[in-house]
Formats: C-alpha cells, structure tokens, sequence
C-alpha cells in the first residue's frame, strides 16, 4: 500500500484510485454526475473536474472492425493512438479459429452480441469483404457505418491494410462529426 503525507493527514494511494476509478465506472455505466457523487459523497463539481482531468478527446464514439488482415498488431496500435473506442481486427487463422471454436448457436449468440456492442457507437469502420460489409450494416441497422472493402467475397489471404490511409481516413470522420 503506498501512502504519502499531506500536513497532518496519512493518504493512501491505493484507496484513492479505486475510488476513482469506481466513480469513473459508474458513471461510464449510465449514472449522472449528481447520482455519482451522491453515491460517493462527493460534490457533483467534484465528478466533473475528474472527468475532465482524464479526458483524452470529445467527440464521437468509435468502432473498428476488421479481418481477415495482415498487420492485426499495426492496426490495434493505430486504434489506440487515435482513440478508437472498440478494435476487433484478426487474421483469416483468427477468424477461422473464432468460428471454429463456437457451436452453431453459439457463434450466432457471439455475433448478435458483438452486433449489439457496435451499435452502441456513432461510427463503426468496417473492414471486411463486400458480403460482409454488406452483412454487418445490416445487423447495425441505422448507425453510421464507414466501410472499406478489402476485396470480393470469399477472401482466402490476409489482406494488408495501411495504416497511414486507415488514420487519414479515422481522422476525417472524426472531423467531420467535430463540424456537423
């Protein structure tokens, strides 16, 4: 446990970054400043000046998935540089092996559940074959969906995808959801 004094009063690291991080949790879960800092009787301002404390960019939420690619490892650091909140990419053995690996069922329950999850963001890139680009914005009804086509179904090779094209591209978007 590290612990540090301030004046008269013994603080405990550890302690306050789980509070923290519980307060940043329950908001992150759909609880408004004012039931966070209730919760954790804290002062509602409080809630708000820790967020901005953490905030690394405002903006819309961002979705990548992609496969079957090369370069899974680039194209997850890219992600993360720019701040894509969810990344999914594999290769075509990933992709093989995630289907493999599931019963009927349990495949489909997979699917439905990773659909779900992406309609949760305003924008999901989706890398794929023209069938499966076309499969997947089906399943995400309405949401904004940026596709990039890596070739015509069936895709039997990883396909490589540039980086630096990827990151223009995430940038636009992001732009352009900044203007409109």
């Amino acid at each position: 446990m590290e612990l540090i004094r301030v004046g008269d009063k013994l603080i405990s690291i550890d302690r306050l970054n789980q509070a923290i991080e519980d307060i940043l949790r329950y908001r992150s879960q759909g609880a408004s400043q004012t039931e966070a800092a209730g919760r954790y009787n804290v002062d509602r301002s409080f809630v708000s000046r820790l967020e901005t404390l953490g905030e690394v960019r405002r903006g819309r939420s961002l979705a990548l998935v992609g496969f079957p690619v090369s370069n899974p490892e680039a194209l997850q650091e890219l992600c993360n540089q720019e701040g894509v909140d969810f990344c999914w990419v594999m290769t075509d053995d990933q992709r093989r092996n995630f289907a493999q690996n599931r019963s009927g069922i349990e495949l489909v329950n997979e699917i439905m559940r990773v659909a779900s999850v992406l309609r949760s963001f305003d924008v999901v890139f989706l890398l794929a074959s023209n069938a499966r680009v076309r499969l997947m914005e089906a399943l995400l009804d309405t949401k904004t969906v940026i596709p990039v086509i890596l070739g015509p179904t069936p895709l039997t090779e990883d396909i490589f995808v540039d980086p630096e094209e990827l990151r223009l591209l995430i940038r636009s978007v992001r732009q352009a959801g900044e203007l409109s």
